[in-house]
């Protein structure tokens, strides 16, 4: 329980009061269940995204990937495109384990991203007021500080 303080404590301080998601894309925010589509217009909303023809969602600020579509590896069977999760870029191993450990029926990783600052987010488990959130700060741990500045200034 107590890793859940923390991590909402950390989750809240990274957006500040001028840039709440819900101000910063009103029309995505409705607080429903997030899926594919709900992460498709949130992320679009952010400056400069450039969104990678993929069989499910990639997209990219400064030519670096912040969110996409988790490719499912089973043994034996083809790569699985799976759009009803999405890897996040959560910025350090510290989050990573933060998220992990306080939503594990939210957040989860695989061998595969062991030593990468990633986890996977289970959509249908958020609101997307919480996906606004966590693709903002997403967003913003990836973007150029130049595009991040405004924002962060209040504009």
């Amino acid at each position: 329980m107590s890793g859940h303080a923390e991590l909402n404590a950390v989750t809240v301080s990274t957006v500040e009061r001028s840039d709440r998601p819900e101000r910063l894309f009103p029309a995505a925010y409705h607080g429903g269940v997030a899926d594919a589509e709900d992460v498709r217009s949130l992320v679009l909303s952010l400056p400069h995204v450039e969104e990678i023809d993929s069989d499910g969602f990639d997209f990219r600020v400064g030519g670096k990937g912040f969110v996409w579509s988790y490719p499912e590896r089973r043994p034996g069977k083809p790569r699985r495109i799976r759009t009803d999760i999405a890897v996040l870029y959560v910025g350090d191993e510290a989050e990573k384990q933060a998220l992990l450990l306080g939503e594990p029926g939210t957040f989860f990783t695989t061998p595969e991203y062991d030593g990468w600052p990633l986890v996977m987010l289970l959509l249908a488990q958020v609101d997307t007021a919480r996906l606004a959130e966590l693709v903002t700060d997403a967003w913003r741990m990836r973007a150029p500080k130049s595009l991040t500045a405004g924002l962060e200034d209040g504009a």
